[in-house]
């Protein structure tokens, strides 16, 4: 199994922002690992989710869930359906590791997600560490650290 390059690592990192805008969310599930993690941290610098409380902690079940819950019928909070946008700068390769089969991309954002007249910004940097597993690359956790994070924010339904 060879290691990806910093191009296949960047464009995955785009791909993951694009399955999102067009509501591809199966396609996005199968982008993780079975026991990945999608983390918000809701302190600056927070380094411990467990401990301290998070904006979001989920694993792969509980995005599983929220991805049903998006597609339901009678999910009439999303009547009609949210919509976001994904403004990314390049993405930045930060660590390669191929011994421990790991590597870490940071990417500075701007994300807008929208439904009716109400539409929210925000500012973001999306690290994901990802591994390649049979063959493809896979996302092991995904951090969105919000810039604001300390803010009081309504509901974020969709992903950063």
């Amino acid at each position: 199994m060879s290691a990806p390059t910093d191009q296949q690592l960047i464009d995955f990192v785009v791909r993951e922002a694009r399955l999102i805008d067009q509501h591809r969310f199966e396609e996005w599930l199968d982008l993780f690992t079975e026991d990945a993690y999608y983390w918000m941290p809701l302190e600056w610098g927070q380094t411990d989710p467990k401990l301290v409380a998070s904006l979001m902690y989920e694993d792969k079940l509980l995005l599983k869930i929220r991805v049903e819950r998006l597609k339901g019928n009678r999910t009439f909070s999303q009547k009609p359906k949210s919509r976001c946008h994904h403004v990314l700068q390049t993405p930045q390769v930060d660590r390669r590791d191929e011994a421990a089969n790991e590597y870490v991309t940071w990417t500075p954002m701007h994300y807008v997600e929208t439904r009716y007249d109400d539409q929210q910004l925000y500012a973001a940097w999306a690290t994901h560490t990802l591994v390649m597993q049979d063959g493809a690359l896979k996302i092991k956790l995904k951090r969105v650290d919000l810039v604001n994070s300390e803010a009081a924010f309504g509901n974020i339904q969709l992903f950063m």
